[in-house]
């Protein structure tokens, strides 16, 4: 497993394309140490001043949500944030592990109490994003825990051989040269991109069964593939896998509603099934779910930038996850197999100066699928009329 495990912390090194003397964070959770070490290897190999590895530990969560006050859940130490924005002022490299290592630590908590501590996520991050202030990259982590989850019908050994082989795969591990064929993949990716761009629809319509929303668009959007350039222009992936190209909606322009195609994972493994969401002029009037709505309710509380969009993603077919079938229960990988918005905060990179100031900005952000072979995308032209974009996972474009 050593050769895996090195290949993987390679690709997450080179995703994030680390620089010679950059110091290096790691975000991880109790059970990632092994890929976080190869990591740490790899980044040194390449030159990083040094690696600083942060693991968060889901059962000191739990420890807070059944006994600390309730009125102090939300609180985060100022030193958390600072940290982030201190690393991000000296222009370092981030790399974050997605999956899951612990799937029963918030087993019988309260989900709107768990959802009031946010940790790990830290609204800086936002910021930092939007500011493209640093180069970064997100890679799943394999863990017999979370392969228990994504293939409950086989045995424990079984569950995680199958997770390994299928994460090598869509993290194209599996080719001669995984690098090549990122390059390979993000040129199709930015081509489809540069298309919808060149088209700049007023706004988007998704039908489809229990689907039926116009969101409207801002009149600088640009489509970007996540094919990211620092304000540095140190050029990095900053999701590994990656199959969408995106942008940041008007957050004022969305009507209708939408239902969810895949079940939702939030940070603390806490899983929204049946996800339904309606809007009206922007907002998202009424979230509902056949499981733990009132967890996203409360994670979305954060402020008002929570209940409007500021991502609108498109995935087509043709990509590796979503023809493999699995719900991976996981939004690195689940994201990247169906078209998603994101409601909270947006990207002002994706409209530019003139308009940048209108994108959606939150300490918020989090993603549902929404897309599938029978949901239908349209664009709406500045006169009214509707342009087919995708179809049964086609560009028409």
């Amino acid at each position: 497993m050593t050769e895996a495990w090195d290949a993987l912390a390679e690709l997450a090194v080179h995703g994030a394309n680390v620089q010679p003397d950059q110091i290096v964070t790691v975000s991880a959770v109790i059970g990632q140490e092994t890929l976080a070490r190869a990591v740490a290897a790899a980044a040194y190999a390449r030159g990083a001043r040094f690696v600083d590895v942060f693991y968060f530990d889901p059962w000191v969560k739990r420890a807070r949500a059944e006994n600390a006050d309730p009125d102090t859940l939300e609180f985060v130490p100022a030193w958390y944030g600072e940290r982030a924005l201190q690393h991000a002022r000296s222009h370092g490299a981030r790399i974050t592990f997605a999956g899951h290592a612990d799937l029963n630590a918030m087993d019988g908590v309260d989900p709107v109490l768990a959802g009031r501590d946010r940790l790990p996520y830290l609204r800086e991050i936002s910021e930092i994003t939007a500011g493209r202030l640093t180069n970064w990259c997100i890679v799943p982590c394999p863990h017999p825990a979370w392969a228990s989850i994504v293939y409950p019908q086989l045995n424990g050994d079984d569950a995680y051989a199958r997770l390994w082989r299928e994460l090598e795969h869509v993290l194209r591990l599996d080719e001669p040269d995984p690098r090549r064929a990122w390059e390979e993949r993000t040129a199709q990716l930015s081509d489809a991109a540069d298309r919808l761009t060149a088209r700049r629809f007023d706004a988007l319509e998704l039908r489809g069964p229990g689907t039926n929303l116009r969101v409207g668009m801002l009149p600088t959007h640009r489509w970007l593939s996540a094919d990211f350039t620092t304000v540095d222009g140190l050029a990095h992936l900053p999701n590994l896998p990656t199959e969408e190209i995106f942008t940041s909606p008007d957050p004022f322009r969305a009507e209708g509603y939408v239902s969810s195609t895949r079940p939702l994972a939030l940070f603390d493994g806490t899983i929204v099934r049946g996800l339904r969401v309606r809007f009206e002029k922007g907002v998202a009037v009424a979230i509902d779910a056949e499981e733990n709505a009132d967890a996203l309710r409360s994670r979305l509380a954060v402020d008002d930038g929570g209940l409007r969009l500021g991502e609108v993603a498109l995935v087509d077919g043709h990509g590796r996850i979503g023809e493999l079938g699995t719900v991976f229960f996981d939004t690195l990988l689940d994201e990247n197999a169906a078209s998603h918005l994101a409601l909270g905060s947006g990207f002002p990179f994706a409209v530019g100066e003139e308009h940048g100031g209108r994108v959606n900005r939150s300490g918020a952000h989090i993603d549902f699928m929404v897309g599938s072979p029978e949901v239908d995308v349209d664009g709406v032209s500045a006169e009214g009329a509707l342009v087919p974009v995708l179809r049964g996972g086609d560009w028409q474009i």
